[in-house]
Order: structure tokens, then sequence, then C-alpha cells
């Protein structure tokens, strides 16, 4: 396969360029907006008095820009025509995220709660999908426009990537059911309408089969958040939610009842792939701007590009971002095939492990050498190099820890699996 992309989503690309220059770059100068990208970002962005939450200016600001994104018919792109998008193809959205996550940090792309003017939407996606026809009205629509929010209650304090031992609880009492558990990490939490949660309904401990999804909204009684998780990044939107007693009804069953994990695979397989396209633009990103100092800055009386021990770090690196980007953009065009095919993704599923761990381990890579390249300056927050290393380390956790994700391509490799 050629590393080359189609002629359409080049010129999307374009467009997008165009669009983020004329709309969202100048929103960035206006009324002091700046102190959300420079050295204060965090003081700027955070409420530390409110546990740690995103301020309400810095979400206004990310409202306006998805308004401004769907007006111009870019943001539902993902989204399937009768949703108002363009059946966006896993190729096209893996080259989408890597091309605006290369343009460095800006309201057009901030990867530490999801927001880009393209949107990715996998939640929208997964209520379309797998919704009844109930809850594709109350929520589908909201999703996509910000009045309506989801979370993704699977992982627990005692459970991350080993999810069927989760010890959530799920039980019938008449028409009803009463969920009773914890979650942890349940991330954007703070303006959620409902929680997605994963709760086990029968079978046993380490069974695939017998966990169900329930639509949870967030306001009823016995659901709490009693904190949030401060994190390497802030601001923090990670809240710890205890369900007692819960009581849903039938209606809030999502999916088929104790199938909830092909659900999750949908989501993981679909937002693992253009989260590593993320952390490869980055990547890149770091990569280019280091490459372009060392030519600048001049110590002992010539280039510090002319030495090799600059040169040979960033060649290694540079090389490992060709090999990511082909890898992605292969595994991007197999989970096309098998969407248009009717196969599960699960059937590539060792490939987008392999494409999750190599970008993020990467983008960290890069962003630590080019705070090197850089010396002092880089290490300080004038230059974004730390921010980018502190954002992206979190997904050799989060999406399935590196360890996992290898696991998984052993498992195919050794046929395990």
């Amino acid at each position: 396969m050629s590393n080359a992309l189609p002629p359409d989503v080049t010129d999307l690309l374009h467009r997008l360029d165009a669009f983020i220059d004329a709309e969202i770059a100048p929103l960035e100068e206006q009324d002091d907006n700046r102190r959300f990208f420079d050295h204060r970002r965090e003081w700027a962005r955070t409420d530390f008095e409110n546990d740690g939450l995103p301020r309400h200016e810095w979400e206004e600001l990310l409202d306006e820009v998805r308004r401004r994104a769907d007006a111009a018919g870019f943001y539902r792109y993902s989204l399937p025509k009768d949703l108002g998008g363009n059946d966006g193809s896993d190729t096209a959205m893996a080259a989408i995220r890597e091309h605006l996550a290369h343009r460095g940090l800006g309201l057009h792309n901030d990867l530490q709660n999801e927001h880009s003017v393209v949107g990715n939407l996998v939640f929208a996606h997964l209520i379309h999908l797998f919704g009844t026809q109930a809850q594709r009205e109350e929520l589908v629509e909201g999703l996509i426009t910000g009045g309506k929010g989801l979370t993704f209650g699977l992982t627990e304090p005692e459970h991350g990537s080993d999810a069927t031992w989760l010890e959530t609880t799920a039980r019938r009492v008449g028409d009803d059911w009463v969920i009773n558990g914890a979650k942890r990490w349940n991330t954007g939490i703070h303006t959620a309408t409902h929680a997605l949660i994963f709760a086990r309904t029968s079978g046993e401990p380490g069974s695939a089969k017998g966990i169900t999804a329930f639509l949870v909204p967030t306001h009823v009684r016995g659901f709490q958040v009693p904190f949030y998780w401060w994190t390497l990044n802030m601001p923090t939107d990670h809240g710890e939610v205890v369900l007692q007693d819960v009581r849903v009804p039938a209606s809030a069953v999502f999916g088929a009842e104790g199938e909830a994990l092909t659900i999750a695979q949908t989501f993981l397989h679909e937002n693992r792939i253009r989260q590593a396209a993320s952390s490869l633009g980055a990547a890149q990103y770091c990569i280019d701007r280091a490459v372009a100092y060392a030519k600048e800055r001049h110590t002992f009386g010539r280039p510090l590009s002319t030495r090799q021990a600059i040169q040979w770090p960033l060649v290694e690196l540079h090389t490992e971002a060709e090999m990511c980007r082909a890898l992605i953009r292969q595994t991007a065009a197999d989970l096309d095939e098998c969407r248009a095919e009717g196969r599960p993704a699960v059937s590539v599923g060792h490939k987008v492990s392999m494409c999750n761990y190599r970008s993020n381990r990467l983008v960290c890579e890069a962003a630590d050498r080019a705070m090197q390249v850089f010396g002092g300056i880089g290490y300080s927050r004038h230059e974004p190099f730390e921010h980018i290393y502190r954002h992206h380390r979190r997904y050799r956790i989060t999406e399935g820890a590196e360890e996992v994700q290898m696991r998984r391509v052993a498992g195919q490799l050794f046929g395990f699996i």
C-alpha cells in the first residue's frame, strides 16, 4: 500500500488548514486567550479551588470552536450521513488526527479533552449503532452539539486492564436494575448527563460473557462523584464514581444484555487508531521543531545541527515516525475493509495495538529529545514540549496499557488468540 493519501483526503486537509487559519487561529489572540497556551497554561485552564476542574472560560472557548467547526461542516465528518456527517473512513480520520496534532498546540486540536475541529465523536456513533430508538433520540444530537455528555465507566479501583474481573454488579428488581460498585477515571464526568456503566449481570469473574452496559443518568439517587483525580497534566476531569443502590429502568440497558464487551471493543479499536495517529502527529511536530532549532542554534562557532550527537537521535526518531505512519495508515485501511465486509474489527486488533503502543512511546521520546536539543528553554514552559510530554505520557497507560497492547500482539504472534 502506498503511504500517499487519497486525493479527497488531501483536499480535505487543505480546506481544514484554510478554515483553521481564517476562523480558529484568530480566536487564540482575542480577549487574552493566549493565556490558555503559554507558560501560564495550567493556571489559566485550571480551577484549583474547585477540584482542579477546567475553568468555565476555557470550556466556553472550546464550545465556541465546536460551533464554528460544525457550522463549517467539519465537526461531524466521521459520523454517518444521516447524522450530518460524511461517513469519514478510519483512513481519513487517522490522517486528519495526525495532521491536526502536527500543527502543534492550539484551539484547532486540544488532545487533553479530545477537543478538535473534526470531532472524535465515538460516543454519538456508539449510541447510533447500539442504542434503542428512544436512546438515540434522547442522546445522539446532544452528544454532538454539547447539550448532553457521556462518560465511559469501565475501569474500576481494583480493575483496569483486567476488565472482565470488574466487581460492579447489577441485579434485577422487578422491572428495574439496581447497580452497586465503583468506577475510576470517568473522564468528563463534571459535565456528563449520563454515564455508560459496565456491570456484571451474570457469569463468573473473568468471563467476557455476562457483562451488561447501562446508560445511567448522573443525577439519579445513589450516583456519587466523591472526588477528582489530579493528574500529571492539568486540569482534571477524571472523577471517581460510586454507585450505591442506583436504580434504573430496563430501558437503560444499552445493547444486548450480557454482551457489553462487544460495545467496549468497538469503542476501543476506533479510538486507539485515532489516538495513535494523534501521538504520531505530535511526535513529528517535536522532531521538526528540534531539527529547525538545531539548524539555527550556533554553539562553539557552528550550527548545532552539524554534530552527530544531535543528528543521530533525531534520525532515529524520524525513521520511527515514518514506520509508524505506514503502519497506522495500513491498519486504518484494514479497519475500513473490515467495516465494508462486515468482519469484526478484532480481526486486526493486534495491528491496532502495534500502532498504539509504538506511537505513544514515540511521542514521549520525541518530546524528551526536543527538550534536550532546545536545552534549558526546552525544559521551560515557554516551549510546548513539556506539555506534550505530560499529556501524551498518559496514553502509555490509558486506552490499554502498552504491556496489554504487547500481550495482544503476542497472542496473535504465538497463536494464543
